[in-house]
């Protein structure tokens, strides 16, 4: 098992671009400023994580600072159009694309001129004095010991907002397509997003990244802020489907409330570098939370999924299910915890990891965790990583299909198995047209 033990990358230039933008800040968000320089602060004093972190000790992050990224500035164009935009859209015409382009919302490319009542999007400038807007963005996402959401949250200065009203059921999904335009120069792309869900609601929401165009590579952090409230319904999918030049690295965290849902899936198919960070806190009682994810690589990409739900409070559910088809030279890394405090008896939580290494110099780094302080739990977690059953394959090759066809099959099988738990049938669709380019 290799570690990297790269020295700290130097952080230098990105605070200089939050110095840089305070100024801009400081006039037109006003609220939010100090808490930008409470990231600059923290940021300052994290730094990049290296190899000798434990937590990153399977990803070479030395390669953001020393590529000479720039990052996107609030004076920046758009180029995208709304045509060239419908390529990336994954749940049907009549679905919701909001076009994110290079970090920040490209209203021309994105079709919301007819949104269904009861749920509102735009961009932070849009809601500034809002009551729900002031109490939810930068306070869930812990940038004081996470270096990458500190660092998004002192150079972000647009992020998308989402706000579902009470007892609203969003009936149509909203796709959040993060769009990375590359140029002549290396792009670093802070991008963010903060999601309200009222008391008793329900919405669908994609969170989808692509590169559009040739250009220099690029590098997206993302972080994701989702407030599920009581009784609400909150169904989520991220798609990374990015150039392979591309780096990406996202925080989704996720509040819930009392009698609350969520289902959310993540699909990692493109992207050189990936990490998924995916913290679910159950705040309350009677919440079922749902965590499925699939990671197709080749190549030399390096994918790693780190997941963490916290049991807070008692009579609470969760399920995970992550899966793996590894090939070429690649890497893939889970490590997912399920953390069970001290009040929060009669919970039940799962956990499964399962891969397939399709190559003798592919490899994956699992660490399935139970952390549990309550006495009145059912909890269990397991990980697998093998190679395609010898028998299936048999079985296939028996009845006249061909080696590469039969390994297809198997291959497309076993990862399909969570690409049909998400419950809208268009993306559902495309999810599999996608899953099917990759495995070719």
């Amino acid at each position: 098992m290799t570690t990297i033990t790269t020295s700290a990358p130097s952080p230098s230039a990105f605070l200089q671009e939050a110095e840089m933008f305070a100024e801009l800040y400081g006039k037109q968000q006003p609220a939010f400023l100090n808490l930008r320089r409470e990231a600059i602060a923290a940021f300052t004093k994290l730094g990049i994580p290296t190899g000798k972190h434990e937590e990153w000790k399977y990803l070479n992050l030395s390669g953001i600072t020393t590529a000479g990224y720039r990052t996107v500035s609030p004076t920046d164009t758009h180029a995208l159009t709304a045509k060239e935009a419908e390529q990336y859209r994954l749940a049907g015409k009549k679905s919701v694309l909001v076009v994110v382009e290079n970090g920040r919302l490209n209203s021309a490319a994105s079709s919301m001129n007819d949104l269904p009542s009861g749920i509102k999007i735009g961009s932070l400038s849009d809601f500034l004095g809002q009551d729900s807007v002031q109490s939810h963005l930068f306070q869930h996402a812990d940038f004081v010991n996470e270096a990458l959401v500190a660092m998004n949250t002192m150079l972000c200065y647009e992020p998308v907002i989402i706000l579902v009203e009470k007892n609203a059921k969003i009936e149509l999904p909203v796709q959040l397509s993060f769009v990375a335009v590359p140029g002549a120069e290396s792009l670093s792309i802070p991008a963010r997003v903060l999601v309200v869900m009222g008391d008793q609601s329900e919405c669908t929401v994609i969170e989808s990244y692509h590169t559009h165009g040739d250009g220099a590579p690029t590098f997206t952090n993302a972080v994701s802020e989702i407030v599920v409230g009581k009784g609400a319904r909150y169904f989520g999918t991220k798609v990374q489907a990015e150039a392979d030049t591309s780096k990406n690295i996202s925080y989704h965290k996720v509040n819930m409330a009392r009698d609350s849902y969520q289902h959310l899936t993540t699909v990692t198919l493109g992207g050189l570098l990936v990490r998924n960070n995916l913290h679910i806190r159950l705040d309350d009682v009677n919440i079922n939370s749902y965590l499925n994810g699939l990671y197709v690589l080749n190549g030399d990409q390096v994918v790693d999924n780190h997941t963490l739900v916290d049991h807070a409070m008692p009579n609470c559910y969760s399920n995970e299910l992550y899966k793996g088809i590894i090939d070429g030279h690649a890497t893939g890394v889970f490590n997912g915890k399920i953390w069970v405090r001290q009040d929060a008896q009669k919970t039940n939580a799962y956990q499964s990891n399962k891969n397939l290494l399709l190559s003798n110099e592919a490899s994956m780094n699992t660490k399935p965790q139970l952390e549990i302080y309550a006495d009145d739990v059912k909890c269990s977690h397991g990980a697998t990583t093998g190679q395609l059953d010898d028998e299936a394959l048999f079985y296939l090759r028996a009845r006249g299909i061909g080696e590469e066809t039969a390994r297809a099959l198997l291959n497309h099988a076993f990862a399909a198995d969570v690409i049909e738990q998400v419950e809208n049938e268009e993306l559902r669709a495309s999810l599999l047209q996608l899953l099917e380019k990759k495995l070719k």
